[in-house]
């Protein structure tokens, strides 16, 4: 694969939202993403209504915070952009029962890439389809919208529809209505964002960094220090390190460490992360791009999701999880902090 460039377009301005004004966007789900959208596309002016099974928690939710909330065929009958925000697994599911009551006109739109990356996404070729994937959680999304500021996001114009203009201002406006055109927005595809995000997720942001922890903690105890030392070491204080990547990026970060820390970057980086960790990361990719991890995501789901129980319920067993409780309840703030 070459190095393709990265267009970043921002909305300054405000006038990306221009086609959505006066129109009606359904949101399907309200979870993780599609509270935040819900709520971001209503604080812009835009009016939303929830698509959701009949008596589904997702509904109560949506008609807690006020939103009109409906079957999710009757909510897409009424929008000009029907966007999807539920887990990939049951995306295809969704869409197989959406899709025929969609206006003519109507646009779908999906928060990640891999329903279109793995085809569990059809449509006649006059449907325009388009993703925008705010790169970060709901949560996130929403309050960075009420600071006022946004989080980046991936777009891409997966089918241009009858009208490919009118599909992709659409897409814009979505993607300002939820603030992400502030920060800025990058042109991608969903095969792109798909592999990225499950790559990233799988080596570092989720898999890799559970496991890495997890190792450090066992090491420490079985080498006799007290387990709640070693959760505060190498649990705990991630996130301070990762706060200043995430503001100040790595160069930055070893700027605002101690000497010692960083020197042990490049002592100790090289020895954890050798070149059989990097072959194991491109056997990862292989799995992502020849589609074998979905696949296995998708049969375990048809299973009753087995090995996603199982390992949540391993991961609360854990005796960590004691550790963390103990570290945890030195600073009750966080509790509240959760709560907001």
């Amino acid at each position: 694969m070459g190095r393709p460039e990265c267009q970043v377009l921002q909305d300054s301005a405000g006038q990306w939202l221009e086609p959505l004004r006066g129109q009606t966007v359904a949101i399907l789900g309200f979870g993780n993403q599609g509270r935040a959208h819900a709520m971001n596309l209503r604080d812009s002016g835009i009016n939303v209504v929830v698509g959701g099974r009949a008596g589904s928690a997702a509904r109560d939710a949506a008609r807690n915070e006020g939103f009109q909330q409906l079957a999710a065929a009757d909510a897409a009958s009424q929008a000009v952009l029907v966007a999807v925000c539920v887990p990939d697994h049951v995306a295809g599911d969704v869409w197989s029962a959406v899709q025929p009551a969609m206006r003519a006109d109507a646009v779908a739109g999906f928060v990640c890439g891999a329903p279109l990356r793995y085809g569990l996404v059809t449509a006649p070729p006059a449907r325009g389809i388009v993703m925008v994937a705010p790169k970060g959680p709901g949560a996130t999304l929403r309050m960075r919208f009420t600071m006022g500021q946004g989080i980046p996001a991936l777009l891409a114009v997966h089918s241009p529809g009858a009208d490919p203009e009118r599909t992709r201002a659409l897409a814009l406006a979505w993607a300002a209505g939820i603030g992400c055109g502030r920060s800025g927005v990058i042109e991608s595809t969903a095969a792109i964002e798909a592999e990225t995000d499950l790559f990233g997720e799988q080596t570092v942001l989720c898999g890799g960094m559970v496991h890495l922890m997890q190792a450090a903690y066992d090491a420490l105890v079985s080498a006799g220090y007290p387990p709640e030392i070693a959760y505060i070491e190498c649990i705990h204080e991630l996130k301070q390190v990762a706060d200043l990547v995430y503001e100040h990026g790595i160069a930055g970060m070893r700027e605002r460490i101690s000497p010692t820390a960083a020197f042990g970057i490049d002592e100790a980086g090289p020895i954890v992360v050798d070149d059989r960790t990097r072959e194991a990361m491109q056997g990862v990719l292989a799995r992502v791009r020849d589609g074998s991890f979905f696949a296995a995501l998708m049969a375990d789901q048809r299973e009753g999701g087995r090995r996603l129980r199982e390992g949540r319920a391993a991961a609360t067993a854990m005796p960590l999880e004691d550790a963390g409780r103990t570290v945890r309840a030195m600073m009750p703030w966080l509790a509240q902090e959760h709560r907001r």
